[in-house]
């Protein structure tokens, strides 16, 4: 099981599983190296989550006999994998979500600390996946004529995910047509050594696309290797770094790469609020009503948007901000203390993106911290 953020075809499958009754239990368990180093740590942190769990599931109103001992069934599953499988190598948290009555039982290592959590519903709770999707959309590939690193994250840290290397001859100085055939040599490993990188960097684009290319190394290699990339990949570069392709850290390399990355979000930002004009919904009343219909290209939220209460349709996800009944098809909505993640799911089941607005949320604000770009 490998540690990744989650692509958008894992979210949108996610997010489409929708039972007729609340049985997915999803829990969030945080692995925060910081805080969850040691055993001890991390067997406090299951305990406090599933304890929380066991509560949700005790407390839960308007079960029947089956589907409470069906979520018993699921989060036992889950307690079990927890506390005697938990695959922690490298993982920052994880996510599970568990349901009984559709044979669901899935794990992802997630590359990023959230905080424990605990939701029962209709669907698994896929908010959370969403937002460390987003956070991992920057690419930065160090390369020189032997060894290449490829490192994935964004302005709040890079993590490595994979080390090539290559050996690569080096040069000599004998002369004549010896130097010439050995030179000749040197170069197409070089080539090669290149080539390999960039069917790696390809392989990671798609599995988990990023937004933006960042490359660094020496120059000449560099020119070298952006003119050996698919056109999938040249038409996302953003820029060049100065840094130490072999002994350079993770935070130096973000300390490196930070200011292009932070330039280039900025940008993306105020683009994306200035073509709200053109075919934009701005303000949370004004957005609701597209995300139900499917019609949303771009989320637009403030990075700490929230608080905003509404209702949602048990029956078929339609959100409001207000109703006893669901206007699509009469059925019974419950009351949501928070928008926030089921907006993020509605999104994520339409093949919708996010921006969580972080530089421009002045601009943002005047909207009351939400708006969408629509496909129509």
């Amino acid at each position: 099981m490998q540690v990744s953020a989650p692509d958008r075809d894992q979210l949108r499958a996610l997010a489409e599983l929708r039972l007729d009754r609340p049985l997915v239990i999803s829990l969030y368990l945080n692995l925060d190296p910081s805080q969850f180093a040691t055993p001890p740590a991390r067997k406090s942190g299951i305990r406090s989550l599933i304890d929380e769990a066991e509560r949700r599931v005790r407390e839960r109103n308007g079960l029947s006999h089956e589907d409470r001992a069906a979520l018993q069934g699921a989060l036992e599953r889950a307690k079990g994998f927890l506390e005697n499988d938990l695959p922690t190598d490298g993982a920052h948290a994880l996510a599970v979500f568990a349901s009984e009555e559709n044979d669901l039982f899935q794990v992802l290592k997630l590359p990023r600390s959230v905080p424990n959590r605990v939701a029962i519903g209709r669907s698994p709770l896929v908010g959370p996946l969403a937002r460390i999707a987003r956070r991992e959309r920057w690419c930065v590939t160090l390369v020189n004529r032997r060894d290449a690193r490829i490192l994935r994250g964004g302005s709040d840290g890079l993590r490595e995910v994979e080390r090539i290397h290559d050996d690569v001859s080096g040069q000599h100085d004998q002369g004549g047509w010896s130097q010439s055939r050995y030179q000749r040599g040197v170069e197409k490993e070089k080539d090669d050594h290149l080539k390999t990188t960039c069917d790696a960097l390809l392989r990671h684009f798609k599995r988990q696309p990023f937004q933006r290319l960042i490359v660094g190394g020496p120059r000449e290699v560099v020119t070298d290797f952006e003119q050996k990339l698919h056109h999938y990949l040249s038409e996302r570069l953003g820029g060049r770094v100065e840094v130490d392709v072999e002994r350079s850290n993770p935070d130096q390399v973000l300390e490196a790469a930070r200011p292009l990355i932070e330039k280039l979000e900025r940008e993306r930002e105020h683009d994306a609020l200035e073509r709200l004009g053109e075919r934009g919904a701005c303000g949370i009343e004004d957005v609701l009503p597209p995300l139900n219909e499917r019609r949303v290209e771009l989320l637009i939220l403030d990075e700490q948007f929230g608080g905003v209460t509404g209702v949602q349709c048990l029956e078929c996800g339609w959100l409001g901000l207000e109703g006893d009944r669901c206007p699509a098809d009469g059925s019974e909505t419950v009351q949501l203390d928070d928008l926030t993640e089921a907006m993020i799911e509605l999104s994520v089941q339409q093949a919708a993106d996010l921006l969580a607005v972080h530089h421009e949320r002045e601009g943002l604000e005047r909207y009351g911290g939400a708006a969408a770009l629509l496909r129509f």
